[in-house]
């Protein structure tokens, strides 16, 4: 508008000049004034701050999120772009203000996800001035995952501490029946086992306590593949469609973090969380309430990491524990992990995320492929179990039966205590 305003009037002062006609010129003075004021009249700063702010949909029957626009500036009013699942959706002319547009994303996935992006700039009523566009601001989302009910857990090899919920290899309280023990300094007596001293003590005085074991914690570990993110839907692969790809690798993973730690730290035992990328989040090992409650946060933002898993850091993990490997075992990285903390003597759970393929939509040459894929990655499954992993598919109906049966089998390949 002031340019026009500018060029409009040096026009018609160019004409007067040129045809000696000083009406013409005279016309061309309110224009020029008019100009003049519009741009004195500018303010010095006109850039619109956006603030947005996001918060659950209560009423709703699905998972939503409501986000909402805040715009504050000196405009009288303000065009906006909206952008919904990085793409563009539509534009709004707005008066600056609190909650000036509100937006409802349906939730698909869990994990973060990019709600709304918007971005504005200022206008006056009469157009005289427009503000430069600003930033694009963005919010973002991260969906918790919700967790299964998992009875029990496999433990680690070496039980640490006195305090727990399961029986430990060492004399203590709490657990079960150990042995009949000849009284000693810091025996107390209330654990003398009168029957047993009556009957078979050997001298007038000595006395038998009843030993027990002690309870002691099972540090869990869970570690999570972040190097690929696979729908169920194959033909989806590679194209970064969430819309189409139904549930992904990654919610079943994040589902399967939650459901791990949720039993773990329900049970008393501390718990540690690794993402396994170059910048992926790690929390230190911990229990109780709080703890659980980070921890839902930390994996409610694990969102895809970098392909390249060849600079994957291997994370700290005690001496002793037992380790949840995450993964779709397509990339060698993550086997290769869980074979060398195996090695150490830790004790692994192989939880395979991948979900159920649909290849419904792919072509004769493309379900050759993927069932050259799905042979080698069931080659590395079968190493893993050669390897003494436990491998659970946590796509499976029942997981907590496949956890019940990693149980067993773990209580009969330890060694009898003499």
């Amino acid at each position: 508008m002031i340019a026009t305003g500018l060029a409009g009037a040096a026009l018609l002062a160019a004409v007067g000049l040129a045809f000696s006609r000083p009406d013409v010129i005279a016309i061309g003075l309110p224009l020029a004034l008019t100009t003049t004021w519009m741009l004195l009249g500018r303010p010095r700063d006109a850039d619109m701050i956006v603030e947005l702010r996001a918060r659950s949909d209560v009423g709703a029957e699905s998972p939503a999120v409501l986000a909402d626009v805040d715009v504050r500036g000196v405009a009288d009013w303000v065009q906006v772009a909206i952008d919904q699942d990085e793409r563009r959706t539509g534009t709004a002319d707005v008066r600056p203000g609190a909650s000036v547009i509100t937006a409802r994303t349906l939730l698909q996935h869990s994990g973060p996800e990019e709600l709304l992006a918007v971005i504005a700039r200022g206008v006056a009523f009469d157009g005289a001035w427009t503000s430069d566009i600003g930033p694009r601001s963005t919010v973002v989302w991260n969906a918790a995952p919700r967790a299964r009910r998992l009875e029990r857990l496999p433990v680690a090899p070496r039980l640490t501490g006195l305090t727990g919920a399961h029986a430990g290899s060492r004399p203590g309280q709490g657990g079960d029946f150990r042995d009949i023990h000849p009284f000693a300094p810091g025996d107390e007596l209330r654990r003398v086992d009168w029957r047993a001293t009556a009957r078979s003590a050997r001298q007038p005085g000595d006395l038998l306590v009843r030993r027990t074991d002690n309870l002691s914690d099972s540090a869990v570990v869970i570690a999570v593949d972040t190097s690929e993110d696979l729908g169920a839907v194959v033909a989806s692969w590679g194209a970064d469609d969430p819309d189409r790809s139904g549930i992904t690798s990654l919610d079943l993973a994040r589902e399967a973090a939650l459901s791990i730690a949720t039993a773990a730290v329900e049970s008393g035992d501390p718990v540690a969380y690794h993402a396994l990328a170059p910048d992926g989040r790690s929390v230190a090992s911990g229990g109780g309430a709080r703890h659980l409650a980070r921890l839902r946060g930390v994996i409610a933002a694990t969102g895809p990491g970098g392909s390249d898993s060849r600079y994957r850091r291997t994370p700290a993990v005690p001496s002793g524990s037992i380790v949840f490997v995450l993964s779709t075992f397509f990339d060698g990285a993550a086997a290769d992990l869980a074979t060398r903390w195996r090695a150490a003597g830790h004790a692994v759970v192989a939880v395979d995320v991948l979900p159920e393929p649909d290849a419904s939509r792919l072509t004769r040459e493309q379900q050759v492929a993927l069932r050259m894929l799905l042979a080698e990655r069931s080659d590395i499954l079968v190493e893993l179990r050669r390897a003494g992993l436990e491998v659970i598919s946590w796509a499976d109906g029942d997981v907590d039966a496949a956890m019940l049966l990693a149980v067993r089998r773990q209580q009969r390949a330890r060694p009898v205590r003499r």
